[in-house]
Formats: C-alpha cells, sequence, structure tokens
C-alpha cells in the first residue's frame, strides 16, 4: 500500500507499547482539510482525532473552545435500539460525560488571553468490546491539538484504571471492572496531575493515593509518542495574539482598591457579596467619570475584567499571607450547615441541605422496576439504570436572569457526580426492588453544589426509606499554591473557587471514598500534594456526615403513604410462560382484576406494584398457583384427570399432574380404581416421591 496519500503527503505513524498492547498515531491517511489530524489505534479501538482552529481571534470575553466526543454505534457493530430513530444525534449523557473527561485536563493549557475559536473532536471509528475507549479518545484529542500549530502546552494523555484482587490494572474488560472496587481516570502531562475521576466501593484514602501515582507513571508512554509524533511532523507555529488585560488598567484598578479590600471585605458571603457589588459599582461610576462616559463604555470590561483580578489577588494574598480566607474562615473550617427532611408532603422522600449560601433540594420518586432507564449506547448493549439523580440549577440560582432551557454539559456532570457517589451503598434490587429517580433542585449557588447535591439525595433516600448501606456525604477542597508551598482549603466557595488552583470533590462514607473528581488549573501537581487533600477532606467529610445524622439517623423504617408497595417473588424462570400466557392473556387478566402492575425479569424476578396491599397479595397468590413448584410431603388438593386400571392421574397444579397407584388410594384392598374415584372428582393428595425423570407419586391413604 503506498505511503503517499492523494494530496503528495507522506503517510506514516508512531507506534509504542502501551499497558501491553501497541498504541499507534497516524498522520496523513484521513482528514485532509482539518488543521491538524490523528488516528489512534489501539487493540480494535480506532478513534480519529481532529482539531480546528479559526483564522482570527473572535470578540469575546472567553476562551470560545468546544471538545466533543462522539459515538458511532457502527463501531460496535450495532444499530441503535430506539424504534423511530436510527442516525447518531444527540449524545448520550454517557458522550457527554467523556466529552467533559476530555475537556477537563486539555483546557487549563492554553494561555490565558488566546481566543482563536478551537474545535476538537473524537469521534470513535472502531470498538474494540474488551475496554473503554474514553482513554484513547483523549490521546487522539492532545495528539491533534500537538500537530495544529496551537500555543497548547501538552501533550496530556490519560488512563482508566481499576483494582482486582488488591492489583492495579488498566484497561479492563467488561468483567474485571464488575469485580472491581474502583473505577479511576486519572489525566496529566509529563511532569504531574491535572484532573481526576472516579467511582469507589469506600476506598481508602491511601489505596486512592497509591492508585494516582501508579496511574501517573502508567500514561507516560503515550506522552512520548505524542512528542514523538509532533517532533516527526515539525507543524507551523500559528500566528496569534493573545488579548490579556491592559498593565495600566490593571495598575490603575490596583491603586484604586488599595486599602478597600482585605480586611474590609473578610465577612460571611451573604454580606462580602453585597459589599463587592457595592464596591464594584462604585468603583465602575468614578471610571466612568473621570474618564467620560463615552470613552469608558468601550473599555469598561477591561476595567471589570481587572477589577475581578483584583479581587482574585486579594483572596489569594489573605490566604496565604495571614491563612485567612474571604469570609474570615480557617483554611479548614466549614460553613455553617442547616438540614431539613420530609419538606414536601406528597413526594417520597425529600430534603434541604444548606451550606453557607449553597443550598441543595432533593426529592425522590419510587416506581416499580419497569420504570428503570434503558441505555442505548456505542458501549452498552440492554443495559439499564435502576437509580437516576438529575440536577437543575437556573439562573436564579446565582442571581441571574437566564433564559430556560435542558440540562447543560455542567448539570449532566454534577447529576453524574452524585449519582456516582451514592450507586455503591444503593440496596440490591433483589432486596429492594424499586427504580428510583433522585432529583436536586438548586436553590442557591455559592460553591460546591455537586457535593450539596449528593448529601441532600443522601438525606432525601434516607427520608423515602430506601435502606443505604451506609450514608454519604461530600466536600469540596481547595488548593493555593505559593511557589512550592500548598494551601489546602476545606468547603471552597466560589471566591476561592475562581481565584485557586484546584477543585477537588470526594464523597465516601465512614469506611472510604465513593466518588471523586478533582480539575487542576496550574499545569500538574505531584501525588504528595493530592495525597495531602484527600487526607484532609476525609476529616471534612466526617463533620458534615455527623451534621447529616443529626437530622436524620437512619433510614425510615416505612415507605411514605403515597409511595407503591412492591412485593417481589422469585420463580423457576421456566414458568414465566405460564404467568404470561398466550398471547399475554393471563398476565392481562391478572392486571385486569386485580389492579396491581407486574413486571417481569428474565432471571425469574416477579415484582409486584399497587398502592393496595389487598392487590397485591391477590395478585401474589394467583402468580404463586400459576408456579408453585411441587414438594414432596406436601398436601395438595388435586382433580382426577383420568382413571387407568392400576390408578389415577391427579392434577394438583397448574399444568402438573401426578400418579395415585391402586395400592395408595386406601388401607384397604381396592378391586377396581372406579370403586373409590370418578373423573373429575376433587381430592386431597399427599406427594410422597419424585423420581429421576420428574414423575410425581401421589398417596390418598398418606393424607
Amino acid at each position: 500500500m503506498s505511503t503517499i496519500n492523494p494530496n503528495g503527503k507522506e503517510i506514516f505513524s508512531v507506534t509504542t507499547d502501551f499497558c501491553g498492547r501497541p498504541l499507534k498515531l497516524e498522520v496523513n491517511r484521513v482528514g485532509f482539510r482539518t488543521t491538524a489530524s490523528v488516528l489512534v489505534t489501539y487493540g480494535d479501538t480506532v478513534v480519529l482525532g481532529t482539531a480546528m482552529v479559526s483564522s482570527r481571534p473572535l470578540v469575546m470575553d472567553y476562551f470560545p473552545l468546544s471538545i466533543d466526543y462522539e459515538e458511532k454505534f457502527y463501531a460496535a457493530g450495532k444499530i441503535s435500539g430506539s424504534r423511530f430513530i436510527k442516525r447518531e444525534g444527540r449524545p448520550s449523557d454517557e458522550a457527554i460525560l467523556i466529552g467533559r473527561l476530555i475537556d477537563r485536563p486539555i483546557r487549563p493549557l492554553f494561555p490565558k488571553g488566546y481566543r482563536q475559536e478551537v474545535q476538537v473532536v473524537s469521534s470513535v471509528l472502531s470498538l474494540d468490546p474488551t475496554f473503554r475507549p474514553d482513554s484513547i479518545a483523549m490521546i487522539a484529542a492532545s495528539a491533534a491539538l500537538m500537530l495544529a500549530g496551537m500555543p497548547f502546552d501538552g501533550p496530556v494523555a490519560g488512563i482508566r484504571i481499576g483494582r482486582v484482587n488488591g492489583e492495579f490494572k488498566a484497561f479492563l474488560t467488561p468483567e474485571e471492572r464488575e469485580a472491581s472496587d474502583l473505577d479511576l481516570v486519572v489525566a496529566g502531562i509529563a511532569s504531574g496531575i491535572t484532573m481526576v475521576e472516579a467511582g469507589a466501593n469506600e476506598v481508602s484514602e491511601e489505596v486512592i493515593a497509591e492508585a494516582l501515582a501508579w496511574a501517573f507513571e502508567a500514561y507516560q508512554p503515550a506522552i512520548k509518542l505524542q512528542n514523538e509524533l509532533a517532533k516527526k511532523v515539525a507543524p507551523v507555529a500559528l500566528e496569534y495574539e493573545l488579548i490579556l488585560p491592559n498593565a495600566e488598567i490593571q495598575t490603575s484598578v490596583d491603586e484604586w482598591v488599595d486599602g478597600k479590600l482585605g480586611d474590609a471585605l473578610r465577612k460571611p458571603y451573604a454580606e462580602r457579596n453585597e459589599l463587592v457589588s457595592t464596591l464594584r459599582w462604585a468603583f465602575h461610576a468614578q471610571m466612568s467619570e473621570q474618564l467620560g462616559a463615552d470613552e469608558y463604555k468601550a473599555m469598561h470590561d477591561e476595567y471589570d475584567e481587572a477589577f475581578t483580578s483584583a479581587l482574585h489577588k486579594d483572596v489569594r494574598k489573605g490566604i496565604v499571607d495571614k491563612s485567612v480566607r474571604p469570609d474570615g474562615r480557617k483554611l479548614d473550617e466549614i460553613r455553617q450547615l442547616s438540614s431539613e427532611v420530609g419538606i414536601l408532603p406528597r413526594t417520597h422522600g425529600s430534603s434541604i441541605f444548606t451550606r453557607g449560601l449553597t443550598q441543595a433540594m432533593n426529592i425522590i420518586t419510587l416506581a416499580p422496576l419497569s420504570y428503570a432507564q434503558l441505555v442505548d449506547s456505542m458501549e452498552v448493549t440492554d443495559g439499564e439504570r435502576t437509580y437516576m439523580h438529575h440536577y437543575n440549577a437556573p439562573g436564579f440560582t446565582v442571581g441571574e436572569v437566564r433564559r430556560l432551557s435542558g440540562p447543560g454539559r455542567r448539570e449532566i456532570g454534577h447529576g453524574y457526580l452524585a449519582e456516582r457517589a451514592l450507586a455503591p451503598v444503593l440496596p440490591a434490587r433483589e432486596d429492594f426492588p424499586y427504580a428510583i429517580r433522585s432529583v436536586t433542585e438548586i436553590m442557591s449557588q455559592n460553591g460546591s453544589t455537586s457535593m450539596a447535591a449528593t448529601c441532600s439525595s443522601c438525606l432525601a433516600l434516607m427520608d423515602a426509606g430506601v435502606p443505604l448501606k451506609a450514608p454519604v456525604s461530600g466536600i469540596a477542597m481547595g488548593l493555593m499554591m505559593d511557589g512550592d508551598k500548598p494551601y489546602v482549603l476545606s468547603d471552597i466557595a466560589d471566591a476561592e473557587d475562581f481565584a485557586g488552583d484546584m477543585d477537588f470533590k470526594v464523597t465516601g462514607t465512614e469506611k472510604g471514598i465513593t466518588a471523586l473528581q478533582m480539575d487542576m488549573k496550574v499545569h500538574g501537581l505531584p501525588v504528595e500534594i493530592l495525597r495531602e487533600a484527600l487526607t484532609k477532606s476525609k476529616i471534612g467529610r466526617a463533620f458534615i456526615l455527623k451534621h447529616m445524622l443529626e437530622t436524620l439517623s437512619a433510614p425510615r423504617t416505612a415507605l411514605s403513604e403515597y409511595a407503591p408497595r412492591i412485593e417481589k417473588i422469585q420463580i423457576n424462570p421456566d414458568k414465566i410462560g405460564a404467568v404470561i400466557g398466550k398471547g399475554g392473556d393471563v398476565i392481562k387478566k391478572i392486571t385486569a382484576e386485580t389492579g396491581a402492575q407486574i413486571d417481569i425479569a428474565e432471571d425469574g424476578l416477579i415484582t409486584v406494584a399497587a398502592v393496595d396491599t389487598a392487590a397485591i397479595e391477590k395478585a401474589m397468590n394467583w402468580i404463586r398457583a400459576l408456579t408453585e413448584e411441587p414438594e414432596v410431603g406436601t398436601v395438595y388438593k388435586g382433580k382426577v384427570v383420568s382413571i387407568k386400571d392400576f390408578g389415577a392421574f391427579v392434577n394438583i397444579l397448574p399444568g402438573i399432574d401426578g400418579m395415585v397407584h391402586i395400592s395408595e388410594l386406601s388401607d384397604k384392598r381396592v378391586e377396581k380404581v372406579t370403586d373409590i374415584l370418578t373423573e373429575g372428582q376433587i381430592i386431597k393428595v399427599r406427594l410422597t416421591g419424585i423420581d429421576d425423570r420428574g414423575r410425581l407419586s401421589l398417596s390418598v391413604k398418606d393424607v
């Protein structure tokens, strides 16, 4: 095959060993019109990474970077299970979450003030079903950026690891993922970690720290390979202009705020936010008067950005110089906590969790298992979610006028983090056969709403009577780096998040961590600093959990009167047909006559739901009669269905007959069976035995 593409460019690749398999990066085979494109192959997974950059900067006050991950059903040899839509459309929640996973370690690596519009897309063209493709998609995105000539301070690589039988491993098979007590994604650059995402089954902080160190070393070959490819391609650096604050403007703003910040603003956030707003208005009014209204109108945004920068510098200065936070708290101090449960009368469970100015209301809805969400994605076949957490945060929660719309990437990500935090402690569906929908309505935002969503969700689940294995709390940790010295902050608020270098969210029980999410604004951190943040987060989580348990110490023992009652019965899967009937006639009749809702799983688990317990009992008895298995020693009331010279056949259960030998009809000698029995007669018989061919022996005289 030719190594020259139709445009006369050489097609070439670089390869390295990556966790036991070849990782190949190939250029110039496809994507001729892109700024840069790379085909990444690992096993049977092939991902196309493309990067496009606009030719001129946009007039915006932010960096217009979009990073997307595209699932292609054909990659897995699938056609979408949707009955009406077969082509790919709106990305699934899973695709959105992976897109965020790729975005988070890449975005901080562009210089401040870069305004060219950049679009990065990772498209999965072929899917190896033995491992998840997200880390390969991240490498594809980073490699494309490395070849695009932009001021990207990469490369970035990521890896998803688990722990099976106490050993860390990357690229786990579906079976290994099921057995693993840890699902951890770590991404970063050559010098340090920049992003962490994890779900865990109550894993200790020390194990998480060890996993971070293991993953950091494991992704290094992918970093080196991208550098090798970039050196070989030698991309031409694109011209660009950074839109940076005017140094003279910043100096004048710093002089104006001198003496007005610091201790004067170190107040509880409700008061501080009002003081900052008043100070900002006064600042703009004075600048407009000095420069003239018309001239200042054109420069308003630059001055406003400089004012915000001065606020951020003041926040850092207070923490580094005095170990005092913007609201006067100590570095490890938690904001004031308040919680309530059972606040909504008709819902199945509800709570409000308040921490400072951050407030989350959570509502729980219980339903039969048939209400579980079917998952139709490139990776999943016939999957379903019986626990769903949805997160909403409209504009009023941050004091803004904002158009109402569907959930964005942030809302989906926050909801998923809170869902992941509670999933390890939920009861098995066999023990609690309900579909559970948890909805967090954020009422006020001032930092760490995803952790408030976690805490309020836990309280609402307990209020609903869901028998959690253990309660879960969550905390957001922050970081300020002063040279090499870290200042770790517990329970960060907005001002510290905006001015800080790290946002580190940790959830867990008293026993260990259940979920983890970390994003860095600095270019990578060593594991030891992350270890310190993990250790301090445990203390903060325990403090918050203690408060939660003072509000509600354990799950309620009874469900809400408005929640459906559900009973379960396990039957032989071979008997499912007897319950359904021909064309569904039997199950339809049971439903119509009892008013109960009946759901049947392939493994023979049947759940019967109704608000009226009498309806449930009637349906359960009906199902038991249809599916009961014969038991030796049990007495049955049966119908004589046929008479032979040697005995009679009696129907004891639906579809199940046994034989009463003539010698078992009476203690006395019987000459003819018809002397004792007639067809259609109802008699009592005892099951005395079942032979190796499944034939039933019955007795009348033993009753």
